[in-house]
């Protein structure tokens, strides 16, 4: 019989399939789908730092300067007017989704500044989330500001809302930092039980016709897995906190590496939004039939059997394949 059940920032889960933060969670009959279909937890749709100013009339400044669009954003800034899950009804929303299902329902945080953060994270937990999903980003256009500056507000802000919720607390991450794995092991030292790893975010693009800054969707590819599958890897088998992969999670061989490299779960949301949340199951029946074909009884037995610490060319992590990857290009070539 084989076990695709896995640990998760504490919780017990079915398999490693979860449904990270998109569109498709903003309505609860999805969610309930979802489940129904396979989904072993599911993170909600972000609840955006922009929303929550926005309450306390303080959206003027935000709106106001240049940054980039969040990974779940759909346009360049939240289009508050049109944006059903304010901050109150965020909340009724996911008391409404965990009424509903029986797997764990994950809230998402999504910004960077202490503000409100503290305070919704404490809600968020009090409405019955059962982890909290902190996603960073802030965009430093100030010459002035220093990466030690950054990190440390990144730093301060896991250590509040630590100290202020119970539940299990994830901190999504971008892979723009210059000291990663220094980062990593701040990060679970300030209070996060797990790392998720990584964000993506849309760029804006130019609109030529209109001469407007526009913003640009696209879905993740499998490609995209390589960027995470790398760090992932290598940040396992030394930083104490639990990993999830996202970006690029779109089939059974997808989930497979990931798990393989030390991932606890494989989150996925593009290839829902593009085949419909019932992949969910099919890559599920691929799992189990590619386990059952090569003597795997279950996720935990190959959880981190690929990681740096575990393979016999641990260099082929690092810098040192570079080189061994350009010269195998360069033998193809005519």
């Amino acid at each position: 019989m084989i076990d695709l059940t896995t640990s998760y920032l504490g919780l017990r889960l079915r398999s490693p399939l979860v449904a990270s933060a998109s569109p498709l969670s903003k309505k609860v009959e999805t969610v309930r789908r979802m489940e129904e279909a396979g989904a072993a937890a599911v993170v909600l749709y972000s609840l955006f730092e922009e929303q929550i100013l926005h309450e306390s009339h303080a959206l003027d400044h935000y709106l106001n300067r240049s940054a980039e669009s969040y990974a779940e954003a759909l346009s360049y800034y939240p289009d508050l007017p049109h944006y059903n899950l304010e901050p109150d009804r965020y909340l009724e929303h996911l008391r409404r989704c965990k009424e509903a299902v029986q797997i764990p329902v994950i809230g998402s945080l999504n910004g960077v500044s202490l503000g409100h953060w503290v305070e919704y994270a404490s809600l968020i937990e009090q409405a019955g989330a059962d982890a909290l999903e902190l996603n960073l980003y802030y965009l430093p256009t100030d010459p002035s500001l220093v990466g030690v500056e950054l990190e440390e507000v990144y730093i301060t802000l896991v250590r509040d809302v630590r100290a202020q919720v119970r539940i299990p607390l994830a901190v999504k991450l971008s892979p723009f930092f210059s000291a990663l794995p220094n980062m990593a092991r701040r990060l679970a030292a300030a209070g996060a039980d797990g790392l998720v790893l990584f964000n993506r975010f849309y760029q804006p693009d130019i609109d030529l016709e209109r001469l407007e800054v526009v913003p640009t969707v696209h879905l993740s590819r499998s490609e995209d897995l390589l960027l995470p599958l790398r760090w992932i890897a290598i940040l396992s088998g030394q930083t104490r906190a639990d990993f999830a992969l996202t970006g690029g999670v779109h089939s059974a061989p997808d989930v497979l590496k990931a798990m393989m490299v030390g991932a606890r779960v494989a989150m996925l949301a593009s290839e829902l939004l593009a085949h419909g949340v019932g992949r969910l199951g099919a890559i599920e029946r691929d799992l189990r039939a590619w386990m059952e074909a090569n003597e795997y009884v279950s996720i935990a037995q190959m959880q981190g059997s690929m990681s740096q610490r575990a393979v016999s060319d641990p260099a082929a992590f690092e810098r040192a394949h570079y080189m061994r990857a350009l010269n195998s290009f360069d033998m193809r070539l005519p």
